[in-house]
């Protein structure tokens, strides 16, 4: 029986205004709230996170609507559905004591396709 191909997925992730109005004693719980969903995402039966990228340094501020993002993780999904419940994250994680969930924060896009393979020239 073939083995089914993992989906290669760019998990983008853009900051939203939300963040930056917190007061700095605020962004803590932001923080962990979005190293949580990085675990969890790491964690889930069949991925593999093969990378991540944070343009924190060179990109000060909200992302705009699309491209460039805040940061992006490259994972390899065992399918669809896989990559459905990862995003769903944002949905679900708490964030703070006021019952805000991550989503407020941050939001969250995934591109997915196969890998592209390089051929032996």
């Amino acid at each position: 029986m073939a083995e089914a191909k993992q989906i290669r997925t760019l998990l983008c992730i853009a900051v939203h205004q939300n963040f930056f109005d917190l007061p700095f004693d605020k962004i803590g719980s932001v923080w962990t709230g979005f190293a949580t969903f990085m675990s969890s995402v790491a964690k889930m039966e069949g991925v593999t996170v093969l990378g991540t990228i944070d343009d924190d340094e060179t990109m000060v501020g909200t992302s705009p609507t699309g491209f460039p993002w805040t940061c992006y993780m490259l994972c390899d999904f065992p399918d669809r559905d896989a990559v459905v419940a990862a995003c769903n994250l944002f949905r679900t994680i708490q964030v703070g004591d006021e019952n805000h969930r991550l989503w407020r924060y941050m939001r969250i896009e995934a591109r997915m396709g196969r890998a592209l393979q390089i051929p032996d020239l």
